[in-house]
């Protein structure tokens, strides 16, 4: 399942998203971690110090790599150099899977150990000084994109993303890769402005959004939750005596989390889980290549210097079936 995190900065969705990770792992679930966000917190939320966190390799550092491996012998990708970060796969693409070993994740991903079971986490990198002016974090992402795109991950299989901040994920199609997509929000007018945001853009994409309540103090903030976003609300996370003493950097072991909060994580992993039923492949690939040929109109094309609308295979459906042929 593909999961991501979103909400306004300072929200909690890096500390949640971190929980969340580590209750799949502890069930002994697959899970590849991915930092998309600007600032680069996941890893030390789940218990890295300052200079292994700095250590992660960046994946948007190893974008010739990314591209040359997924490229694979797909004839409608002249090169590496033409992949853009919506191009889709196609026949002859490589394809992804959550718990094999291969070269992107080799580059890309390093082992996390949480409390005796072990994550991969991939980070884009943090946007440096050297990028300004000469660089748009969206490109960083776009490694993850292309991660997301050729990738094939079934059920009790988890793909757990720390977004960019606010409505800065609309930049492109990442959020329609998602099998849902949890919104954390503070009971505040601007901690619900995002949900309205992500609400409106999503709308037309079939994107399954839900809310999850942070810093959550009493029955009128709960109120004021239900009264803005309705059904949405999935649940609601108040203080946490174990994320404290995990921002002091002394994390107790994990089962020692308050029950009210484990539930809360529990609900979050149903409500991930009753969302493959509702998978459709063909939808997600159709998506796909509606971004593809947006970005190729509006910038690629003239980047590239040749027409990426023929990267589309148009026999092409990504799905299980197809990864389990290759």
């Amino acid at each position: 399942m593909k999961i991501a995190f979103v909400g306004k900065g300072g929200s909690g969705k890096t500390t949640l998203s971190s929980l969340f990770i580590r209750h799949l792992a502890t069930a002994g679930a697959p899970v590849v971690a991915v930092d998309a966000d600007i600032n680069q917190h996941l890893g030390p939320a789940l218990g890295l110090d300052e200079a292994q966190a700095a250590a992660l390799p960046a994946m948007g550092e190893r974008l010739p790599l990314i591209k040359d491996y997924l490229r694979g012998s797909n004839p409608r990708i002249a090169s590496a150099d033409t992949m853009i970060k919506t191009t889709p796969p196609g026949e002859g693409s490589r394809l992804l899977r959550v718990g094999e070993d291969n070269p992107v994740y080799d580059s890309c991903a390093r082992p996390v150990e949480l409390d005796g079971d072990t994550v991969r986490l991939m980070v884009t990198g943090p946007f440096t000084d050297a990028d300004l002016g000469v660089a748009c974090y969206h490109s960083k992402t776009g490694a993850v994109e292309l991660f997301l795109n050729h990738l094939v991950d079934g059920p009790d299989e988890y793909v757990v993303v720390d977004m960019t901040a606010g409505s800065d994920s609309f930049a492109s199609g990442m959020f329609t890769r998602f099998d849902i997509t949890f919104l954390v929000a503070e009971p505040t007018r601007k901690g619900v402005s995002v949900y309205r945001q992500y609400k409106d853009y999503a709308r037309d994409f079939g994107v399954v959004l839900k809310v999850v309540g942070n810093k959550v103090q009493g029955q009128d903030d709960l109120d004021f939750l239900r009264a803005e976003v309705g059904d949405d609300l999935l649940v609601t996370v108040g203080h946490s005596d174990w994320v404290r003493a995990l921002e002091k950097g002394r994390p107790p072991r994990f089962e020692l989390l308050e029950d009210v909060n484990r539930r809360a994580l529990h609900r979050l992993r149903t409500a991930a889980d009753a969302t493959y039923q509702l998978r459709d492949w063909e939808r997600y690939t159709r998506q796909m290549v509606h971004f593809h040929l947006k970005n190729a109109q509006s910038w690629g094309n003239e980047r590239t210097g040749v027409d990426l609308a023929a990267q589309v295979d148009p026999s092409f459906v990504l799905g299980e079936s197809v990864a389990a042929a290759v």
